[in-house]
């Protein structure tokens, strides 16, 4: 499953507000606070863990998989309910952007089809949230 969205600004700028950790509680849809990160994030084999708001999705654990700077990076993620991996990949004109989340998941314990498509429609929307605010954030830092 996939969602993309273009934004205004060239990769680079893009890339670097994608993985500054001072604003991810601006645009990660239900981020609350960050737990731990490796000073390497976001390189291979690096972690980072990070709390969601109540009813969330409570502990958010990733580890990076890959990672190409100007192109994108892959983690494996689990939380409370779900295993999974997810890529988010850059592709520029230099001066639009188009960020793509693929993501694939797991759930840790059996569940109905109408649950699981529940489940993977709730984080698709949230893919979508989080790309539309983030969106609106590079707007905000390109304004400034």
């Amino acid at each position: 499953m996939s969602v993309s969205r273009v934004v205004a600004g060239p990769g680079i700028e893009v890339e670097q507000l994608w993985h500054d950790r001072s604003r991810w509680a601006s645009w990660i849809d239900g981020y609350a606070s960050l737990h731990k990160l490796e000073d390497a994030w976001p390189q291979a084999g690096s972690r980072r863990v990070w709390v969601t708001r109540v009813g969330g999705r409570g502990i958010v654990m990733e580890r990076a998989t890959a990672f190409a700077a100007g192109d994108g990076q892959a983690v494996a993620f689990e939380d409370e309910k779900v295993r999974g991996e997810q890529e988010v990949s850059f592709e520029t004109d230099g001066v639009r952007t188009r960020i793509t989340v693929t993501f694939g998941f797991e759930p840790k314990e059996r569940l109905a089809p109408a649950r699981r498509w529940w489940l993977r429609r709730q984080l698709r929307q949230a893919w979508e949230r989080s790309l539309a605010r983030f969106s609106n954030e590079l707007a905000a830092e390109r304004d400034r």
